[in-house]
């Protein structure tokens, strides 16, 4: 370990920390907002699989980037063969526990959309998917423990920096729990899809009957009302764009389990960006639950509201115009209320044009009354102003 490779490693280290401090932070502040959320938010099945998701990837990263980075300060850290396997336990548990927990939570959603009697008979609430995480740890922390049990061999891989289990190994026992670990992981991934997919189809389904057909029951209509309100518009979209960020950031690992198992190839640097890329899912996991917050949908909505209702309302028009004469406004140039005063004995009409001021038709009897005493009387506009209040 020469000092030119001690300035190598050592000049690569604040990339890991930064990426554990915006990872333990993000998820932190994660954990804080589903916490001060609406306590029927809280009780729900499907934000308690959310806040279990955010929960485990602030353990995989306080757990797992300290090593990484004590690997980036000292190469040979991971060729104690203790950390190596428990380094290789981590990758492996936070992996397919990510992959479990976004799984879980497209399941939740396609039975309350497409099963929702059921969903109520299994009372699926918060203290189910509590009982489904503990379920989750519990057998993947069994499977992940095997390696270290004699089923297959944990390694340190080339970079120095992670250890993983053995791509290649011959031993049938350890072929078969290779093949086991990328089986079960594609069929999480699987699983995620179709489900999402089933509930983006039944949404749109159940839209199009209900726009599309008459509707006699009034349960469809108050269903649909609910399946679109805004609190299960934003599960859907948080669910979706977490399961994007979640297989995209796990799908190269499993592809990478696959190719080193079947193939002859060697490709290290392939197998270091594939665990580089399931690294920043932690990071970016919690933003999705932070940027959409039930608040910041509202906000949203508040704001597309108030551009229709300023498109369907017309501008303010300017003041109106007499129909008699164009240079007569409502708001100045009219007729005083002295003007009225001197002329009401004498001519009846002016008379009756000061009754009809003091009416409700205060507006429209102005106007009228104006234009006909301008003809009338060819009196002067612009001597002086009426003023409305007397």
């Amino acid at each position: 370990f020469s000092g030119a490779n001690f300035y190598v490693y050592s000049g690569r280290v604040p990339l890991p920390v930064l990426m554990f401090v915006v990872g333990a932070v993000g998820n932190l502040v994660a954990i804080a907002a589903l916490s001060v959320s609406q306590r029927e938010r809280k009780s729900s099945a499907f934000y308690t699989l959310v806040c279990g998701l955010a929960v485990t990837d602030l353990l995989g990263t306080c757990l797992a980037s300290p090593i990484t980075i004590a690997t980036y300060l000292d190469p040979h850290v991971l060729m104690d063969s203790h950390l190596c396997a428990f380094h290789s336990f981590l990758l492996l548990f936070f992996s397919l526990a990510g992959l479990s927990v976004i799984c879980a939570m497209a399941a939740e959603r396609y039975a309350a959309i497409c099963c929702a009697f059921k969903y109520r008979r299994w009372h699926v609430d918060r203290s189910f998917a509590q009982r489904v995480l503990l379920g989750i740890y519990l057998s993947h922390a069994l499977v992940c423990c095997l390696p270290a049990m004699g089923m297959a061999r944990s390694e340190r891989q080339r970079s120095n920096t992670w250890c993983f289990i053995e791509w290649r190994s011959q031993a049938p026992v350890a072929t078969a729990y290779t093949v086991l670990y990328g089986a079960t992981s594609l069929l999480l991934i699987l699983g995620t899809i179709l489900l999402n997919l089933a509930v983006c189809g039944a949404l749109l389904l159940m839209r199009r009957r209900t726009v599309t057909q008459p509707v006699t029951r009034a349960s469809v209509r108050e269903r649909w009302r609910a399946l679109s309100s805004a609190a299960e518009t934003q599960m859907i979209v948080v669910l979706v764009t977490t399961s994007v960020v979640v297989l995209t950031c796990s799908a190269p690992l499993v592809v990478r389990v696959f190719v080193n198992r079947f193939t002859l190839r060697n490709d290290q640097d392939a197998d270091l960006a594939a665990i580089r890329i399931a690294s920043v899912n932690p990071i970016l996991d919690p933003w999705i639950y932070i940027l959409l917050r039930r608040s910041l949908f509202r906000h949203i909505r508040t704001v597309s509201q108030r551009r229709r209702s300023s498109v369907r309302t017309s501008p303010p028009s300017s003041p109106q115009t007499n129909l008699f004469y164009p240079d007569l406004t409502r708001d100045d140039h009219v007729i005083t209320h002295q003007i009225f005063s001197s002329k009401r004995e004498k001519y009846p009409v002016v008379s009756a044009c000061a009754s009809l001021l003091e009416g409700p038709g205060f507006a429209c009897s102005l106007r009228v009354c104006v234009g006909f005493l301008r003809l009338r009387f060819s009196l002067p506009l612009k001597t002086c102003s009426y003023n409305r209040s007397g």
